[in-house]
């Protein structure tokens, strides 16, 4: 099967791929919808949205509800301005009416058709969105229901229930030369067609656009990871939230240049640079701008800061190397996804920053010459070593433990990496084992482990 490296990774918003971009994507879906409705454009009048399971209990902290009214307005999360955003909202708030093109002017009010259902999640999936279209009257003209399955990836019931989790826009099997849905066919096409997983990866993406399209567009996303790394490392204050958490990665960052050489105890470690990378990222996450889901929002900081190591503290790094991480990454995030989960909700945080330092194990290692046997082994490192891992974010917020979280992803990313390199390519437990393993401890978790803040960390720490 095939997953296209500009799926996996997409320009957003923060805080959340599957609560901010997944809604926002899932308005401009019904909207489209709702323009081939006929009668619609002479009957509606008002339009809710009831938001439940995940999307309910952690939708506030996530900027849920936000979302959905800014994809109401018309806007994109690949386009949408972080600055923009509050006036955007005010205005809504205001005038309480959606003028959408296409559409008859529609009454909407953030604060009471903007709806949290606590009650049991939709049997499918966590992450359910019911959309309502109403006459004058208060009668339904119209019911329906998409989930945001982790990424940003949307997908209505009969999409989900035929693709079991597939997104929408894959190609087809047969439209691409090299369609390895487990790391055992990824290496073993690599073994027969004498191509390492990159080059798979590039010739599966030219089926769809040009080389030259394919790498402008790669370098495009590295460029949006690189300006977020940028910009957390030069923001400080305080994150919006109520939990009144600093951000640190500035002042991090500001002791590492002073410091130098001049401190052995802290001399630039692997550890040092990929925390404060990783940190950045998930604090401009956090404070609701522009990220790159990596392969969600929440764990968004682990492949830019591997990436920035390797281009900053690796002999040799140059733009190739970026595009070979990046399209290794890619392969890797999009066998997680056919195979078992990158959804919080679905499958707890081992799903979201365990995948993503799997995915940045593998890119580092084939940017530093690793054989596919070696990513191969780097992938299964890191996410072996993120198994069980729950999401229980305090008061619903991409904050605690998330940030941390994800420079210690980082970190082992790195360490796997490493530690593939070193040997041979051979191991005991294969990707495609650990990806079961993962798959399965994941449906075993008790929801309250499952972005639901109503277990771990999220109710043992008194919020401040």
């Amino acid at each position: 099967m095939f997953i296209s490296v500009f799926d996996i990774f997409k320009i957003g918003i923060g805080p959340s791929s599957s609560h901010t971009v997944g809604p926002m994507v899932a308005v401009h879906r019904y909207l489209d919808r709702l323009r081939g409705l006929a009668g619609a454009e002479k009957q509606a009048t008002r339009l809710t949205v009831t938001l439940h399971g995940s999307l309910a209990f952690t939708g506030k902290g996530h900027a849920t509800d936000k979302a959905v009214c800014l994809g109401l307005l018309g806007a994109k999360p690949d386009t949408l301005d972080p600055d923009r955003v509050e006036a955007m909202l005010d205005g809504l708030r205001q005038s309480g009416t959606l003028k959408i093109p296409g559409l008859p002017e529609l009454q909407f009010d953030p604060e009471m058709d903007v709806i949290f259902d606590y009650g049991p999640a939709l049997p499918l999936h966590a992450n359910g969105m019911t959309f309502h279209l109403l006459d004058s009257a208060g009668a339904i003209i119209d019911t329906f229901v998409y989930y945001s399955i982790g990424g940003g990836f949307v997908v209505s019931e009969a999409e989900l229930r035929k693709t079991t989790n597939e997104p929408v826009n894959e190609l087809a099997i047969q439209q691409v030369p090299y369609p390895f849905a487990s790391a055992k066919q990824m290496l073993e096409m690599g073994e027969e067609a004498e191509l390492s997983i990159a080059e798979m990866k590039l010739c599966n993406e030219c089926c769809a656009k040009p080389q030259e399209e394919v790498e402008a567009g790669i370098d495009t996303l590295w460029s949006a990871m690189d300006s977020c790394i940028n910009r957390g490392i030069s923001q400080t204050g305080i994150l919006p939230g109520g939990l009144k958490v600093k951000r640190r990665a500035a002042e991090i960052y500001q002791k590492l240049i002073r410091e130098g050489r001049s401190n052995p105890l802290f001399e630039h470690t692997v550890v040092d640079w990929l925390g404060v990378y990783a940190m950045a990222v998930n604090e401009e996450n956090a404070a609701g701008g522009r990220v790159v889901t990596a392969p969600t929002n929440g764990a968004a900081g682990v492949i830019p800061a591997v990436t920035r190591y390797y281009l900053d503290h690796c002999p040799g790094a140059d733009q190739t190397g970026i595009r070979t991480f990046l399209l290794t990454a890619a392969a890797v995030g999009g066998i997680i996804k056919a195979n078992a989960s990158i959804s919080g909700a679905e499958v707890g945080c081992q799903g979201e920053v365990g995948s993503a330092s799997a995915m940045a194990a593998a890119g580092l290692c084939a940017a530093l010459g690793g054989t596919n046997e070696q990513i191969e082994n780097a992938a299964e490192i890191a996410l072996e070593h993120h198994l069980g891992m729950t999401c229980d974010p305090i008061a619903g917020l991409v904050q605690v433990p998330c940030i941390e979280r994800n420079a210690l992803g980082a970190v082992k990313a790195v360490t796997a990496a490493s530690l593939a390199l070193r040997g041979d390519g051979s191991h005991f437990v294969p990707l495609d084992g650990c990806i079961e393993t993962m798959r399965q401890t994941g449906m075993d978790m008790m929801e309250q482990y499952k972005e639901t803040s109503k277990g771990g960390l999220a109710v043992n720490i008194v919020e401040c």
